[in-house]
């Protein structure tokens, strides 16, 4: 079974006819965010835009909300989300936007009430950062990009 947390939305009012954030299947680990586009939205091929949703949320400290890319506007469009996984802090009040980005051969259409992207609630920790002058030493090193092999 997995864990539960109640999170406080608000519908702003150009987003007062949409759905609320939902797990489309018992099994989702990501509710799913709908555009509160006023009217169509076009991406041309190559450019982004930030697409409102009409709510704001106030998450339980201790947690944050991960913006993830829709697998199927990805595999079927080229629409992903710009900085996936976008975060959205517990302090933060204002209206969730996701910045998508068309990769795709040709122009994206988003539609109000699209379903956009999914958001993920994760519980978070912060680390106390201690400076030392020599790092403990590991098997890997410090080589980096590729050196593990392919």
């Amino acid at each position: 079974m997995s864990a539960s947390l109640t999170v406080a939305v608000k519908r702003l009012p150009h987003g007062a006819d949409l759905e609320l954030p939902a797990y489309e299947t018992t099994g989702a680990a990501g509710m799913d965010l709908r555009a509160a586009v006023e009217e169509d939205m076009v991406i041309a091929s190559g450019d982004w835009r930030l697409v409102p949703t009409g709510i704001a949320i106030a998450l339980p400290d201790g947690h944050e909300a991960q913006i993830r890319p829709r697998s199927g506007l990805a595999v079927k469009n080229g629409v992903t989300v710009l900085n996936a996984p976008g975060t959205i802090d517990c302090d933060y009040r204002g209206e969730i936007k996701v910045a998508l980005i068309n990769h795709g051969s040709g122009p994206f259409t988003i539609t109000r009430d699209m379903r956009i992207a999914q958001m993920v609630m994760a519980p978070v920790t912060q680390a106390t950062m201690m400076e030392i002058e020599d790092l403990p030493e590991s098997d890997r090193g410090s080589g980096g990009f590729g050196s593990t092999g392919q």
